[in-house]
């Protein structure tokens, strides 16, 4: 997850709807125009629980990550 100038956040956003349903991706569109405008240090503590999160269930042997 990376924090991307508006254009490449449209982009990413618009590639990631071509590989869903109609409805999920409505779905998503409504969360993300529910949610708004939110704060980089947020975004940082959330990229934090997801690896840490990662790495556990690594640690578990529940997935396997690669390398890089």
């Amino acid at each position: 997850l990376h924090v991307r100038s508006r254009r490449q956040r449209q982009m990413c956003i618009r590639d990631s709807f071509r590989n869903m349903s109609s409805r999920a991706a409505d779905a998503l569109r409504d969360d993300l125009d529910m949610r708004g405008a939110v704060r980089l240090k947020d975004i940082e503590t959330q990229q934090k629980e997801i690896l840490k999160t990662l790495r556990r269930m690594s640690d578990e042997g529940v997935i396997v990550m690669g390398e890089g």
